[in-house]
Parts: C-alpha cells; sequence; structure tokens
C-alpha cells in the first residue's frame, strides 16, 4: 500500500511518500554531457515491468518493485540480504526535455537519459564582416 501526504517545507506543500515495508534509496550516478545528463541508478532484482518512473512538477521519481525472493514459511538461518522496493526523487531543472525522457533497464542498472532542451544547450555564434 502505497499514499502520500502533504508536507510543508519552507512554505512550500510537498507530497511525501508513505509506504508499508522496506524501500531502499537506490545508489546513482549521474553524468553530464553536452546533450544530456544521464542517470544510472542501481536497483537490482528488478525488471523493466517493475520499474515506475514519473516526472511531475521538475520532480523525477524512481519506484522499482522487488517481489520476496522467499515465501513467508522460509525459516533462516541467517539472513543479512534485505529484500525490499527501490524510490528515489530528483530535483531536475527547467533545463531538460521533458518530453524527450528515456529510460532503459539492463542487468540491474536503471539507465535514465534527460535530454537538455535546445533553449540552454550552447551554441556557436557566427561573427559576420561589415
Amino acid at each position: 500500500m502505497t499514499t502520500t501526504m502533504e508536507k510543508k517545507e519552507n512554505g512550500v506543500s510537498r507530497a511525501e511518500r508513505m509506504q508499508c515495508g522496506c524501500a531502499y534509496a537506490p545508489g546513482v550516478d549521474i553524468i553530464e554531457n553536452q546533450n544530456e545528463v544521464i542517470l544510472l541508478a542501481d536497483v537490482p532484482g528488478a525488471t523493466a515491468k517493475d520499474i515506475d518512473i514519473n516526472f511531475e512538477q521538475g520532480e523525477l521519481t524512481i519506484h522499482a518493485h522487488i517481489p520476496s525472493r522467499q515465501g513467508d514459511e522460509t525459516r533462516f538461518l541467517l539472513r543479512e540480504y534485505g529484500v525490499g522496493d527501490f524510490h528515489r526523487t530528483f530535483a531536475v531543472g527547467e533545463g531538460v526535455d521533458a518530453q524527450a525522457i528515456r529510460a532503459q533497464m539492463s542487468n540491474g542498472v536503471l539507465k535514465v537519459h534527460l535530454p537538455k532542451s535546445e533553449k540552454i544547450k550552447p551554441r556557436k555564434i557566427a561573427v559576420q564582416s561589415e
């Protein structure tokens, strides 16, 4: 079960996510090149169909549902590896073309492409002689 609750921070309302069960923040690398920002997130155990990515009001939210590896009847002798969903939200600047965001999943790594909008890309200005 997942719900949201309003939370005020510095006079601004934000949705606060609440969830039953264990949730983890995936480790990420964020890379920038001339044309885009790339977000790489570790989400072991997730498949492409388990992942929800939403972009709304300048926030990119990643949620990956990870099913339990064992049934409720399992009797662990030692348990060190936690299993739970992944959830993380990022503030994204206005320079991203929201309509062109795309994502792919491979070997437990989610790759989200955030293309820069044309208006913020550097451009060369031609100088003309008179």
